[in-house]
């Protein structure tokens, strides 16, 4: 059965990349401030001192200006870098902060390492996906590495991933391990979504 869904998942995966990877440039920036003015609103309605976001890739719904925008109002935003473990280690966003290649060519931020328990203090947490699904299961890009971090936290704050309008979809292919979470962003609206 595994091994089904395991193809479901990727075969979506390949689609949902190649459809990102058509849309142009102007299109991405109208994404990114729909997204920056999302998030905003999501922070402001949460009163968040502190979250974890993520650095966007070129071809994902951007979340730069957002974080920019976040650390200037003096909000802790912790972003990932991937370990070779499995886990997330974590670094504090800078105004001018420097970026590097991590380990899957996705930007990670250079800066002091903190540890994978640096998340649990969070009050909101804000992480990339392939697509959700409409009760809230998502399709990740196959690592693992935010379903390890989710199902590891003692005290999961509220988490909300981040996808194109296009990307909700009705069902994803899901295992036991998949971690559900709150809602999504997209760069028109907010959905709480309920499992």
């Amino acid at each position: 059965m595994d091994g089904i869904v395991d193809n479901e998942k990727r075969a979506l995966r390949a689609e949902l990349r190649e459809r990102r990877q058509q849309r142009s440039a102007a299109a991405l920036d109208t994404a990114a401030a729909g997204v920056r003015e999302q998030l905003d609103r999501l922070v402001a309605e949460h009163a968040v001192r502190s979250m974890s976001c993520f650095l966007s890739t070129t071809t994902e719904p951007g979340t730069r200006e957002f974080i920019a925008a976040a650390v200037a109002r003096g909000i802790r935003v912790l972003l990932p870098i991937t370990r070779a473990d499995g886990l997330l280690d974590w670094a504090v966003a800078e105004q001018e902060g420097a970026t590097a290649e991590g380990m899957f060519g996705m930007p990670e931020p250079v800066g002091e390492l903190l540890s994978p328990d640096a998340v649990n203090d969070v009050d909101l947490l804000v992480i990339p996906a392939a697509a959700v699904d409409r009760s809230g299961m998502r399709l990740g890009w196959g690592r693992g590495y935010f379903d390890k971090t989710i199902g590891s936290m003692e005290k999961c704050p509220p988490v909300y991933a981040v996808i194109f309008d296009s990307e909700l979809l009705d069902e994803v292919p899901s295992e036991v391990h998949d971690q559900p979470v709150t809602g999504v962003v997209t760069p028109t609206r907010t959905l709480v979504l309920h499992h």
